[in-house]
């Protein structure tokens, strides 16, 4: 298995001259707790997390009132006193560990271990295609472990299918997706800027061949989040 297979396509990121406020935002908004970090071309750069924005933070009570500060911009004194940060550049891990669409999850789980670390962009000529969490290789793992392997092979592939229908839709900014296929079931998991664009990937899913059913999970998180 590799890191195509489990991967989420696609992923929030955001640039290094972005304020630590609008980080933490985007953190919450998607339901993750980092995120790439990309010049403006796109070329990933760094890596951004939760603990990188409660870096120099001790204990329960300053913590607190860090989140705080980050949530309410306008009652400054709530920020833990000598925290000077301002920019995601301030903070944001440069030495970034990475994989391939190729890269074997095995070594992705050696690399989490070994570095302590719970996500690992994939990137593609340093351009940030997707990203594996520890939640991504569970998911994959324990599907992995429930098929039989001729049945592996098939879903596998009609995961290929569904995935390469998928990139063709719009799907616009600010879209991360996870595609787990079993026994012809697809289930589609991920953040939506609106429920338009959710809707349309449903359906291509849905429409690609061998595809017998769609388990809608996905979020949206954008101002459109009526789902009908």
């Amino acid at each position: 298995m590799q890191a195509a297979h489990v991967m989420t396509f696609g992923a929030a990121t955001i640039r290094p001259d972005a304020s630590i406020r609008e980080a933490a935002r985007i953190m919450l908004d998607h339901r993750i707790s980092g995120l790439p970090v990309v010049d403006e071309k796109g070329d990933l750069v760094g890596i951004i997390t939760e603990g990188d924005l409660l870096s120099g933070v001790t204990g329960d009570r300053h913590r607190r009132r860090w989140l705080e500060f980050i949530l309410n911009p306008a009652n400054p004194s709530a920020g833990p006193q000598g925290y000077t940060a301002q920019k995601v550049a301030d903070v944001m891990t440069k030495g970034v560990i990475t994989a391939t669409e190729d890269t074997p999850v095995h070594e992705i789980v050696k690399s989490m271990k070994t570095n302590g670390i719970k996500r690992i962009p994939v990137v593609k000529e340093n351009k940030v295609i997707g990203i594996v969490s520890r939640a991504d290789l569970l998911r994959g793992l324990a599907l992995e472990a429930k098929m039989m392997p001729h049945a592996s092979a098939e879903d596998f592939a009609l995961r290929d299918r569904v995935v390469e229908a998928l990139s063709k839709e719009d799907r616009g900014a600010g879209v991360t997706l996870n595609v787990l296929v079993q026994n012809g079931v697809v289930e589609l998991r991920g953040a939506m800027p609106n429920s338009d664009v959710a809707a349309k990937l449903v359906e291509a899913a849905r429409k690609t061949p061998g595809v017998k059913e769609v388990v809608d999970r996905l979020v949206v998180i954008g101002s459109n989040s009526d789902r009908n």
